[in-house]
This record gives C-alpha cells, structure tokens and sequence, in this order.
C-alpha cells in the first residue's frame, strides 16, 4: 500500500444553494486498503460517494483514479474505469433470483445490454461467475431465492456480490451495515475482512465497531471538510474528532 494512492481527491467542493456539502475535501485511498469515511449525520458522507461515482457533479477540485482525472466522466465510464459502489437502499430486482440479480450484472460488466436478460438466466458461463461471486459473499445456498424472500441482511450481501460482478478496483461501500442485527454485521465483517488486500474499498459508516475493526485508516469528515486522517488508534487519540464527532470533549 504504498507509491501513488489508488483514489486521489483535492479541493472537492459541491454547493446546494448557500449549504456547501462538500468543502475542499482532500482523501487518498490507497491500493488494497480498507479506508473507512466516518462522521455525523450530514457531514456530506454520502455526498461525496455519489460526487466519486458520478452521478452528482462537483463546483470544484478533482478526482484522480491512480492520476488519471476522472471528475467529468459520467458514471458508466467510471465503471468501466474500476469504481463500483453499494447503496443505503439497495437496487435490487425482488421478483427474480439471487442468481439472476448477479448474473445480470456479470452480463452488464461484460458490455452486454440489459435487454437480454434471458442470456443471463441461460448462459452458464455467466451464471457460474455469478455463482462465485455469491459463494465470495455467503450466499452459495441461496441462489435461487427470490430476492423478495430475503432478509435485509441478505439482501445487503448479495448488493456487495452485485458490486463484485463490476470486478471493482475501488468498491465505494455505503453504510453496510445500515440496518442489520448484530449477527448479521459480524458476519459483514468477516466477509469484508477476508476481502481486504484484494479489493479496495471505501467504507461509509457509523457502526465503530465494524470501523476500527476493518478500517486500515479513517478519515473524518465534519461539515463537509475532512478533519483528521489516520490509523485507529490515532483517531481514537485525536482531540479535534472526540470533541467532533466522537463526543468525548467537553461540553
């Protein structure tokens, strides 16, 4: 994880308005790392996600994927380029199955158009991708479930396998574990942890636990700007954030 960072932002800044949600954001997300994006609610967190992926523009700065400028492009081509991201509400097709969700998107990774949908209920080739990248997330042994008899928790993971059939460079998560009961966020965990060196990520998140226990570094956003940067433990001891965002300063 070292040389030039994987993800490189500077000055990012987006206006609604007289409300700047994101203000002169600096972030380097380093290749094979697990960077998690914490603070309070509407510090801009899931602004910034979509500023990345592209579907919501930016007033100034850049985004640079390992120095190339990405921030004019629009989001298929950021896809093309290696970013994939999950969502607080997910974007699922709940009439088909766990299959059929994963091997459409295999199909659409592949250039393939989303009207021939039958091709991905067909082609074993897709289908058997598919069907690795729901073994990556847990999901071997329901495949063929209808996503609308899943669990919230099921649902979450087989989004994660969904961005997985984009073969990510950079998978941008937001929130998780938004949602999920404490069984089900260990078993997050351990599946994000196991993918840790072989997919960058990242992370959106409130849940610490899962933070400080994924998180190669956190960064700290706070009205829209990142206020401190580094490992756990220097988060942790990092006065600005307790007071912050944190709450442990003085009232």
């Amino acid at each position: 994880m070292t040389g030039q960072p994987l993800l490189s932002v500077r000055g990012l800044r987006k206006r609604f308005g007289g409300l700047i949600a994101t203000d002169g954001v600096d972030l380097d997300v380093r290749t094979g790392e697990i960077h998690a994006l914490i603070g309070p609610n509407g510090a801009g967190k899931t602004t910034l996600i979509t500023q990345l992926f592209g579907e919501l523009g930016h007033d100034e700065g850049a985004i640079l994927l390992e120095g190339e400028e990405i921030g004019a492009l629009p989001t298929p081509q950021r896809v093309a380029r290696g970013l994939a991201r999950t969502f607080q509400i997910n974007q699922l097709l709940p009439d088909f199955t766990m299959l059929d969700n994963v091997a459409l998107a295999v199909q659409a990774h592949q250039g393939h158009s989303f009207r021939f949908f039958a091709a991905a209920r067909r082609d074993e080739a897709l289908r058997g991708r598919a069907r690795q990248h729901l073994a990556t997330a847990g999901l071997s042994h329901r495949a063929e479930v209808r996503v609308a008899d899943l669990s919230h928790g099921e649902q979450k993971q087989l989004e994660f396998a969904i961005a997985l059939a984009c073969e990510p460079r950079l998978l941008l998560l937001d929130e998780p574990m938004a949602g999920l009961g404490h069984a089900e966020s260990e078993q997050m965990v351990a599946m994000l942890s196991a993918l840790k060196g072989r997919v960058t990520m990242l992370l959106v998140e409130h849940d610490m636990d899962a933070v400080f226990a994924l998180a190669d570094r956190i960064s700290v956003l706070v009205y829209g700007r990142v206020i401190a940067t580094g490992t756990a433990d220097e988060i942790r001891d990092n006065p600005e954030v307790r007071t912050a965002y944190l709450g442990e300063g003085d009232a």
